[in-house]
């Protein structure tokens, strides 16, 4: 499935209202929705305009410089993730709440400011909670924070970095055996597991079947299965499937909603902190700069992949 991806090509089916119409009379048909006809001829023009918005921004993005790259990709990622959300909920939106970014960040920044212990709360409404509720069907709690280091260590594509910079991996990489799954034996240790323990603990938390053959821990990979809630992410750019070696509660984040969380504050910081924004992108000081700018490359093209997957799950 992730091979199969195309960049904005795969996308090109969804430009034709007539496609879109009858792709989510399908998925109301499948969430058990009323009058999914009438829903889905009501809905194909928003879900489709969602979409173009969507690319536009992004590929303004791909253009823009670097001070601008966060605003275009942030709201690109926003109309993308509405489309996704008006497959699943054919109302939306329904209230002005659900209108709002849902979740905030500190306004002002201190001295002495670090990119990587800054932090974004969630908030009780808008679109942060929602997306999660609609399409993950998780709670986030109103309050609770996460730091933007938390954050750049559940992107695959950033292990090298991180490697670089602080002298350790993020994730294993999966290895492929005979069209099979295999976890190095490695991550036994760092989960401070048996292999049964180990074995059960996936079997749960990815809904693929592992089985221990003498290869060490093998599986195959259910294609549906790590398109949201899975500790097990793709990485875009080795096109190889990875597995974080922290096994902490933000194990299994979405990694649409890392994307969302990072930009949503990247986008913050490039139009209110002017001076901190431009010292950054002119004097590259610290490590803010190779990860912020590495993710910014990554983002322009694992968001609308990570989209892409959610809309063919």
């Amino acid at each position: 499935m992730a091979a199969d991806y195309k960049g904005w090509k795969s996308y090109a089916s969804f430009f034709s209202a007539e496609y879109c119409q009858l792709y989510l009379k399908n998925n109301y048909r499948k969430w058990n929705i009323e009058n999914p006809e009438q829903k889905s001829y009501e809905n194909c023009y928003a879900f489709l305009y969602y979409l173009e918005h969507g690319q536009i921004y992004y590929q303004q993005a791909d253009n823009a410089p670097l001070i601008l790259k966060p605003i275009l990709l942030f709201y690109g990622l926003v109309h993308l993730i509405k489309a996704c959300i008006l497959t699943v909920d054919p109302a939306y939106p329904e209230t002005t709440s659900v209108l709002a970014h849902g979740v905030s960040t500190r306004k002002r920044k201190k001295q002495n400011y670090q990119f990587f212990q800054d932090e974004v709360k969630f908030q009780k409404n808008g679109l942060f909670p929602f997306m999660s509720e609609k399409m993950f069907h998780m709670k986030q709690l109103e309050g609770d924070k996460i730091t933007m280091e938390e954050l750049l260590q559940l992107i695959p594509e950033l292990d090298d970095l991180f490697v670089v910079h602080e002298g350790k991996s993020t994730f294993t990489p999966i290895y492929t055996h005979h069209g099979q799954m295999v976890l190095p034996e490695k991550i036994l240790d760092h989960y401070h597991m048996t292999e049964e323990r180990m074995r059960e603990f996936l079997t749960t938390k990815s809904g693929n079947q592992i089985e221990f053959t003498s290869e060490g821990l093998t599986f195959q990979i259910n294609k549906g299965s790590f398109t949201g809630i899975s500790p097990i992410k793709f990485n875009l750019e080795s096109s190889s499937y990875v597995l974080p070696l922290k096994k902490d509660n933000l194990f299994l984040f979405p990694e649409l909603m890392v994307h969302y969380l990072l930009l949503y504050n990247l986008s913050m910081i490039a139009r209110y902190e002017t001076e901190w924004w431009s010292e950054l992108t002119k004097m590259m000081p610290n490590r803010d700069y190779p990860f912020i700018k590495s993710f910014l490359e990554i983002t322009l093209e694992k968001g609308p992949f990570l989209v892409y997957e959610y809309l063919m799950g």
